[in-house]
């Protein structure tokens, strides 16, 4: 269990309002951070950032706001608070996991309440996060060709088939399974098959790396 602080990081383009929010929720005993855009506040967004997000609809479309998180890798509760509300818009942030929608001016216990439980659910997600950060960085160290091995290895491929699509030798691919297990700490294409799983890699990208979600890896066209 990480020991950071979790920080309620409020983004808005209007100071007084910033203000405002920032003084209700300190007064509440929360640690809280402002900033006036969306690309300030992504700019000082690590990985391993713990806490949530509060944020409006009108900073740089608060729903591409959610995808940058995503993308970032850390998907922390965001919190929609906005003057420029329509239920398609709350209907569509919810879908993409906001922990809340609501309208300015909100009433403070909604706030508050909104807050305690996207901080409870940080801190359950926060663990998880780590976990699988640390599990893609191993699959981060895999070669393109080892990718490939990789991807066709978990078909149930043979060696002399992976050497034939690939346009390899069985020497090299042996040598690549071997790299594969030692890089990613596995002894079987057991362990091999529930790393992936459990790692929530499912498809290799245009540099044969592993893509996140979805089922196992398909097997890469040889070059």
């Amino acid at each position: 269990m990480s020991s950071s602080v979790a920080v309620i990081h409020v983004v808005d383009d209007d100071p007084s309002f910033l203000a405002a929010v920032s003084m209700l929720l300190r007064a509440s005993g929360f640690e809280v951070k402002t900033f006036q855009s969306a690309t300030e506040f992504l700019s000082c967004l690590a990985a391993d950032t713990q806490g949530c997000l509060i944020g409006d609809l009108s900073d740089v479309d608060g729903l591409e706001l959610q995808e940058a998180l995503v993308k970032a890798g850390n998907a922390m509760p965001l919190i929609f608070l906005t003057g420029h509300g329509d239920v398609p818009s709350a209907v569509r942030a919810m879908r993409r996991g906001a922990e809340d929608f609501l309208c300015k001016p909100a009433l403070e216990t909604e706030l508050l309440d909104a807050v305690k439980r996207a901080l409870a659910r940080d801190a359950t997600e926060h663990d998880e996060r780590t976990r699988l950060r640390e599990l893609r960085a191993r699959f981060a160290r895999l070669t393109p060709r080892d990718c490939e091995v990789l991807s066709h290895v978990l078909n149930g491929q043979l060696n002399k088939q992976i050497a034939r699509d690939l346009g390899i030798d069985e020497r090299s691919v042996k040598r690549h399974r071997t790299s594969i297990m030692t890089k990613l700490s596995v002894q079987s294409v057991a362990e091999l098959t529930h790393l992936v799983h459990a790692a929530g890699l499912h498809r290799m990208d245009s540099r044969h790396h592993p893509v996140p979600n979805g089922t196992l890896p398909g097997p890469i066209p040889a070059r």
